[in-house]
């Protein structure tokens, strides 16, 4: 399992960074620069648990995206809210077109239902196993 996994993981990433490639963004950038605009204010926290990364990861993408200036943060006592910037904004057509290229990428060769069955799965073992 250990092997099978890594092997779908390093070709994964490889699709992922071929699709993200014209946004000038990794696939995490990427996915967090979209849910940054499809939720405006969203938390780190949040942002932690939709993308199963860890906080200090989550801190280090923020800050990439602050230096690319497609995103802002806004501190209001403990709580931090992460903003898209206008220029954030307007990539959002760019980046829905590469996730459909990427979508289209693992279907093509999986299957919609395989592919659908395959992340359901990953997703159940991924939280069953100790983090």
């Amino acid at each position: 399992m250990y092997f099978s996994s890594n092997a779908l993981a390093r070709k994964m990433e490889r699709l992922a960074n071929e699709s993200w490639q014209r946004v000038d963004l990794s696939p995490s950038h990427a996915y967090l620069l979209m849910i940054a605009i499809e939720e405006p204010g969203v938390q780190p926290g949040t942002l932690a648990g939709e993308l199963q990364l860890k906080p200090s990861t989550i801190t280090r993408l923020i800050e990439k995206l602050e230096e690319k200036k497609l995103v802002v943060r806004f501190t209001e006592g403990k709580t931090t809210n992460v903003y898209a910037t206008p220029k954030g904004k307007e990539l959002l057509p760019q980046l829905k077109e590469c996730l459909k290229d990427f979508y289209e990428g693992y279907t093509h060769v999986l299957g919609n239902e395989e592919s659908a069955k395959l992340v359901a799965n990953m997703n159940k073992l991924s939280d069953a196993l100790p983090g």
